[in-house]
């Protein structure tokens, strides 16, 4: 029933290595349900509201684990949903201030809806396809750097320099248990992967936790020092969740209280961001996976945008912001995950979190983040695909390579790959080969870029 439902024999994958993909993914997003109700609830509303820390833990564990579980089974795609960072920074950072919370939440049910519109229509996938496969390889290698630049930030190996960007660590050197346990984990992890140790990501996050709880209790250290999530045996293994934010939203009201140029940026910058990170991270891991053919197509494209979508609308509804594709998923890939199998463990794990909060609040970054950087020396190899000795293309799959890292941001990166790209053809008289949708796509990314000039234009 199983291999019929998810397409197992044919995706080459088995019920065994879907388990252990969707836990992986499970361990190594997990952070996602305590970072997201601090970002929200460290920003005031325009009347000053602040929204409970428990009550949004509720909401994003709630909100990711409905919408994984619909990729699952609408998508069948080893893709986990959750609030996306950066889309909570611009809804805590751009929109509360400008209007209450609840009409902050309603543009996220609007962007969401915009996005099942794009997907529905057929628009979407259109533009995915119109992008040349150089570049969507290229999206792949740039997302293998920019998780693994994530995962070396937050476990502090690298950090912001004094007299350069960045630097190793936070004094110039590796100092602290943290880093130090995130060696070990990146180490173990390395030498379980390439020994071809089944579960070898799985194995070293459980190891490195376990190890990080013993040292957490024997050692006196700042639980800061841990980031996010400080490991130590929970008091209780049960929490009761707390659902007064579900339902909390209001779709117009924004456009109202704050304008309608200021609502309208706010979901224009949150469709822009979530269409083109989810298309990112898609097409990333999808290639990463084995998931895309000799064109660069996605099987069941149409239904995983479209379950994104309806991510969005979910999120927006239990005021857990924008639900999205995570790139954390590419960590289960590496694990061996190909179908919505791996999704629905995922899911799952993710339901549990409801009622078993203090669970997940025993894995650091430190034991989880070394699969991020693993993942990303893997989807390295992609770079192989992309035909530099073409200048016409090795110039856009730099830029779209080199952004997502540096501005710590996939759709940067998309966006300047693209307007190279039609840069480059147009200068060459090439009109034929630029698809019409990439120049509409071109000028909504420059729209993008230079969406402070166009507020100062339009006051």
């Amino acid at each position: 029933m199983l291999d019929r439902l998810f397409e197992l024999t044919g995706r080459g994958t088995t019920v065994g290595r879907e388990v252990r993909g969707g836990l992986t993914t499970f361990m190594a997003m997990a952070y996602i349900i305590l970072l997201n109700p601090i970002i929200l609830a460290g920003a005031k509303d325009v009347t000053g509201a602040r929204l409970s820390i428990s009550e949004l833990t509720t909401s994003t564990a709630l909100a990711a684990a409905i919408s994984t579980l619909l990729m699952a089974f609408i998508g069948n795609a080893p893709f986990a949903l959750a609030a996306g960072l950066g889309l909570n920074a611009v809804v805590a950072y751009q929109a509360a201030p400008h209007m209450t919370w609840a009409q902050a939440m309603g543009l996220v049910v609007l962007e969401g809806a915009v996005i099942i519109i794009l997907a529905v229509t057929g628009l979407r996938t259109l533009i995915m396809n119109a992008i040349p496969l150089a570049l969507k390889h290229a999206i792949s290698v740039g997302i293998g750097l920019f998780i693994a630049l994530i995962g070396l930030v937050d476990a502090g190996f690298v950090a912001s320099g004094t007299g350069t960007p960045v630097q190793l660590g936070a004094t110039g050197h590796l100092t602290g248990w943290p880093v130090t346990l995130f060696c070990f984990g990146l180490l173990l992890m390395i030498v379980l992967y390439v020994r071809r140790t089944p579960a070898a990501i799985l194995i070293s996050i459980a190891v490195t936790a376990v190890l990080a709880v013993v040292v957490n209790s024997l050692v006196p250290i700042k639980p800061e020092s841990w980031g996010v999530v400080a490991p130590r045996m929970p008091e209780s293994l049960i929490s009761a969740p707390r659902f007064g934010l579900v339902g909390q939203f209001d779709l117009f009201g924004g456009f109202v209280t704050a304008g309608a140029l200021t609502a309208t940026v706010v979901l224009f910058t949150l469709v822009l961001s979530g269409f083109f990170d989810a298309m990112g991270t898609i097409i990333g891991v999808s290639d990463e996976a084995g998931l895309v053919d000799r064109l660069g197509r996605v099987p069941r494209l149409g239904r995983i945008l479209t379950v994104d979508g309806v991510a969005g609308m979910v999120g927006g509804s239990v005021s857990a912001s924008a639900n999205t594709v995570f790139v954390e998923s590419a960590a289960g890939v590496g694990e061996g995950a190909r179908t919505g199998l791996a999704s629905v463990v995922t899911g799952a794990l993710l339901g549990l979190t409801l009622l078993f909060t203090p669970i997940a609040a025993v894995v650091p970054a430190a034991a989880a983040l070394p699969a991020l950087v693993l993942v990303g020396a893997l989807m390295m190899t992609q770079s192989k695909n992309v035909p530099w000795a073409d200048i016409d293309l090795a110039i856009p799959a730099f830029l779209t390579i080199a952004l997502m890292p540096f501005t710590y941001s996939i759709t940067n990166g998309v966006g300047a790959g693209v307007i190279a790209y039609t840069l480059i053809k147009a200068a060459r008289g090439q009109f034929a080969e630029i698809p019409w949708l990439l120049w509409i796509v071109s000028l909504i990314f420059l729209a993008y870029f230079g969406i402070n000039a166009l507020e100062s234009l339009f006051g």
